[in-house]
């Protein structure tokens, strides 16, 4: 069987975050009174009087800083949610944010998105993220949101 992991913000990433953002704008940390919003750093929905922050995030320009890559017009940044301070990261290796429908959009090794996927039921991340990893080709997977197209998270190849 295989095992795909969801890759979170990393803390190092987290801490450059909360600093200037992805867009080149320092957070504004706020109270996040109701709960409910996709962190990115922990993989969970926030809950409510979390200190938390959004910010401008470009996963694919990161990633290509540390491949070499070069994502040219499939760079782009986004919103995202992240705690506002320190954060002990993901709780357990299941797939966060299954619940609702997603595309699994798919990235070579040079940053050029080769195609992607609607994943309507939680029971078919898995199999849909082992078919985008078949072809060789695949490098990594954004996971997003259907709705706004937000990233949520990515899956690397092992």
């Amino acid at each position: 069987m295989t095992i795909h992991t969801a890759r979170p913000v990393p803390p190092p990433v987290l801490r450059e975050l909360l600093a200037t953002d992805d867009a080149g704008r320092p957070a504004v940390p706020f109270t996040d009174d109701e709960g409910g919003a996709p962190l990115r750093c922990c993989l969970r929905r926030s809950r409510p009087g979390e200190h938390v922050a959004l910010v401008s995030y470009a996963p694919l320009r990161r990633w290509a800083v540390e491949t070499d890559a070069d994502p040219g017009a499939y760079d782009e940044q986004g919103p995202v949610f992240i705690h506002a301070g320190e954060c002990a990261g993901p709780e357990g290796a299941d797939l966060p944010f299954t619940h609702a429908h997603r595309t699994l959009r798919r990235y070579s090794a040079d940053g050029r998105i080769l195609g992607g996927r609607l994943v309507e039921a939680p029971e078919d991340f898995a199999p849909a993220l082992t078919e985008a990893f078949t072809d060789p080709e695949v490098a990594l997977v954004h996971v997003r949101a259907v709705e706004y197209g937000c990233f949520l998270y990515e899956v690397r190849r092992d």
